[in-house]
């Protein structure tokens, strides 16, 4: 693993990058909010790293700091938006495909507000050239009386409060996660918690519009969405262009699944999946095809 500058555009994103020779292909991992790129590297548990688990499997893994946070901390007011945001992150995969060898191609893992982003990419024209879409921590409804969600709810200001917002139980997560947290706490990008409560409206239409494999995944102990099974199965049902969607519901995890104790199986199952998009792409010629009738997948945990 080594820290690196991708150049994307006007701006330069940083991140963290696990290079193999000959890649099968490679996954972008793009982090949620007050975190950095650092999120998908579980120093408390090394074998939790989606970096580390992703080399050992034979791909390029590329987890970059969003635009907004790391080297493009200073963005220009409109480029804080999803939508611009999304444009720089494709400038990054062509920076990138520039001076690397990617293999049969791009992946995006998201998490939470990476997800929404990652959701955005897709969403574009360019987006049918990835080979898939993983995320976790997005679904269709936040819970009532969420912080950033509804005005009259304060930011947390004690220790149990944070935890109770963002993390969720303590014995999901390594002992040592949060003394290591410089490694992966960031301050949150400008103008971020402002979108929030515009992505539930927004949601529908951009999942519609993706053309390549998606698998989303809930934890069970999720602190921001609404989660059941019922929820689950609407949220795949959005992505009706997709060739083909898979939904999960995580258990013993909380929100931020990739740095808790379930980050291991979650991590595998998208790199699972992963090869799953790479098989399909190269019997599909590089060509996305249409999901048959039923094809549509419902996964466990």
């Amino acid at each position: 693993m080594r820290r690196v500058l991708v150049e994307a555009g006007r701006y330069s994103l940083s991140g963290l990058l696990a290079q193999v020779d000959a890649p099968r292909g490679t996954v972008v991992a793009l982090h949620g909010g007050g975190v950095n790129a650092g999120y998908f590297h579980g120093g408390a548990a090394p074998e939790l790293s989606l970096l580390a688990i992703g080399a050992a499997a034979g791909w390029n893994v590329l987890a970059l700091d969003r635009p907004g946070y790391g080297a493009s901390a200073e963005l220009a007011e409109a480029d804080r938006l999803l939508s611009a945001q999304a444009e720089i992150v494709l400038a990054a995969l062509d920076g990138f495909a520039a001076t690397h060898d990617v293999g049969a191609g791009f992946v995006l893992v998201g998490h939470s507000n990476g997800f929404k982003l990652a959701i955005q990419v897709a969403a574009l024209p360019r987006g049918v050239e990835l080979l898939g879409l993983d995320g976790s921590g997005v679904g269709l409804r936040y819970l009532p009386r969420r912080y950033g969600i509804d005005p009259d709810v304060p930011p947390p200001a004690t220790v149990a409060q944070v935890f109770e917002v963002f993390w969720g139980p303590a014995d999901l997560y390594p002992p040592d996660t949060l003394r290591g947290r410089r490694a992966f706490i960031s301050i949150s990008a400008k103008g971020e918690a402002a979108q929030l409560a515009a992505w539930s409206p927004a949601f529908p239409g951009l999942a519609s519009r993706i053309r390549i494999p998606v698998r989303a995944t809930l934890a069970a102990h999720e602190q921001w969405w609404v989660v059941d099974e019922d929820e689950l199965a609407a949220l795949g049902a959005l992505f009706t262009a997709a060739p083909l969607v898979e939904t999960c519901l995580l258990p013993d995890a909380s929100h931020n699944v990739s740095l808790g104790w379930a980050a291991r199986p979650y991590h595998l199952a998208a790199l699972a999946f992963a090869e799953r998009c790479l098989l399909r792409a190269r019997l599909a010629g590089g060509a996305a095809q249409p999901r048959q009738s039923g094809e549509k997948v419902r996964v466990g945990g």
